[in-house]
C-alpha cells in the first residue's frame, strides 16, 4: 500500500500564509528553521512542490508565537 504524500490545497494555503508572513517580516527560511529547531533545508522542502514536507500543528503553534498571531491565522476562513 502506498501513501499519497503530495500537498493538497489546504497544505498550500498554509505554506503560502507562512511564506507571506515570513517575507513581510524579512525573515529567511533559515530564520524559520532556527525558530522551529529543524534543519535549514526542511523549510525549503516545505515550500517546494517537489517534496512532501509540510508544517504540522506544533510548527504552526510555534510560528504563531514568532509572528505574534493565532495559529488560526494560517488557515482559510472557509473550507475548500
Amino acid at each position: 500500500m502506498s501513501r499519497n504524500n503530495s500537498k493538497n490545497k489546504i497544505d498550500w494555503f498554509i505554506i503560502n500564509q507562512v511564506r507571506q508572513m515570513r517575507m513581510a517580516q524579512h525573515l529567511s527560511q533559515d530564520d524559520i528553521a532556527l525558530h522551529l529547531n529543524i534543519s535549514k533545508g526542511y523549510i525549503g522542502h516545505i515550500e517546494s512542490p517537489k517534496f512532501p514536507a509540510k508544517y504540522n500543528t506544533a510548527h504552526l503553534n510555534e510560528l504563531a508565537k514568532l509572528f505574534k498571531c493565532s495559529p488560526r491565522d494560517f488557515l482559510p476562513e472557509k473550507p475548500f
